[in-house]
């Protein structure tokens, strides 16, 4: 019988993990026309509640990256999708606009450990050169998942209603969490299921043991670090546009071009779908680089490549005069959008070593900061304005600083040695 690496399995397992937090995360946009209607919720305050999911994730990041990095992603990662589960299915339990603020706010807060977990995970199990890869692998599943969500979940809403699509979504959550802990271990040493031969090559091929070591990182060395700054302004840009793709870009497709919540649903699975497709083009690129010996044009590279799809793509919305234009310039915009994920994330394990779950909490959450300005300023937008392209034009101007940003940025330098 042949031998499947464990690290596959915990690859499997980690992409498993981020369709499920995005199927859950998109459940509210595919529920929006219904919820608004049953809790008589305006589009503003439908951009608060949505607003409320990042909010709660972007403050609890750096948190739940801390604690990944104390506490192990096993633990971590078994407590989060727990309390997001809970959260999902008392989110089919709100009965107004204040207690559908709270439950998305807890239920933002819970899935914040979700990609630094995978992250910490990531440094001890997975080889160096398969870093890039693997965080492209794992990222496609939240586009694919949220793909798939929006007809799916619609077609769950009309069959049974709002509230049992997130009575499902969080049961179904409640037993992945299980299955994880039962599995699961912090480090491959510790696994039964590895092989000797598999063992020595990640302990050879990963970080230096004594890398991983954690080390106290106070936050005021976060806060004094260049390469963190930088890293969080690119990921703010790449949120700014990405987040409107999970929250207000099916009911923008139906309301612009007069089409129905399901045919909206549909249209919207491409742009998803282009992203997993450039979270993998990406991770190829990322280690094809690296093992070319180019270490911080193996990040630089594919980030700006994708910022620069993502400038094409907004120019390709503003112009477009069809649902199909459209949803071809909002594909362009999230292949590119989704090609910085990789080398983003790969540049915070370089730069963060044993501290890489901190130090990706802490972008990650400026990346959320920008999703939860998305969600509230886009029908505000409208509002003031009377158009849509406001949000286009201003997500243009994100584009070129995050370019600016990865051409300064240094994943040689570590956050705990870089000097100021």
């Amino acid at each position: 019988m042949s031998y499947f690496p464990v690290r596959y399995k915990l690859v499997i397992s980690t992409f498993s993990l981020t369709l499920l937090l995005y199927i859950d995360r998109v459940g509210i946009s595919a529920a929006k026309g219904f919820i608004g209607k049953d809790l008589g919720l305006s589009d503003p305050q439908l951009g608060w509640v949505m607003s409320a999911f990042a909010l709660g994730y972007a403050l609890f990041q750096v948190p739940a990256g801390l604690m990944s990095d104390k506490y192990g992603p096993r633990r971590v990662i078994a407590w989060i999708v727990s309390v997001w589960s809970f959260f999902t299915l008392a989110t089919g339990l709100a009965w107004n606009f204040v207690t559908m603020l709270i439950v998305r706010f807890l239920f933002g807060a819970g899935e914040a450990g979700a990609f630094p977990g995978i992250s910490r995970a990531n440094l001890t199990w997975i080889p160096l050169r398969e870093r890039g890869v693997v965080t492209g692998i794992n990222f496609s599943g939240s586009r694919l998942g949220a793909a798939f969500a929006f007809p799916l979940i619609t077609w769950v809403i009309a069959s049974f209603g709002w509230r049992w699509s997130f009575y499902l979504m969080g049961g179904i959550g409640l037993v992945w969490a299980y299955f994880w802990y039962e599995w699961f271990r912090d480090m491959p040493e510790e696994h039964a299921g590895v092989s000797e031969a598999e063992k020595k090559m990640i302990v050879e091929q990963r970080q230096a043991i004594d890398q991983i070591q954690v080390k106290s990182l106070p936050i005021s060395t976060l806060l004094k670090s260049t390469n963190l700054w930088l890293a969080m302004a690119q990921y703010f840009s790449s949120n700014f546009i990405f987040f409107f793709c999970l929250t207000w870009m099916l009911p923008y497709l139906a309301e612009r071009f007069q089409v129905t919540a399901l045919e909206a649903s549909v249209y919207s699975m491409f742009p998803l779908i282009c992203g997993a497709f450039g979270n993998w083009f990406s991770g190829w690129l990322v280690d094809r680089i690296y093992k070319s010996g180019h270490w911080r044009r193996s990040r630089s590279i594919p980030a700006i490549i994708g910022f620069v799809l993502v400038g094409i793509g907004v120019l390709v919305i503003l112009s477009s005069s069809s649902i199909v234009i459209a949803v071809a310039g909002l594909s362009v915009a999230v292949f590119g959008a989704d090609m910085t994920l990789s080398p983003s994330w790969s540049f915070c394990m370089d730069v963060g070593k044993a501290n890489a779950g901190a130090v990706s909490g802490a972008m990650n959450m400026a990346g959320n900061v920008g999703s939860f300005v998305t969600a509230i300023l886009f029908p505000y937008l409208i509002k003031w304005t009377g158009t849509a392209d406001t949000f286009f034009i201003i997500s243009g101007v994100f584009v070129a600083i995050a370019i600016l940003a990865w051409l300064l940025m240094n994943p040689s330098k570590s956050i705990l040695n870089e000097k100021i």
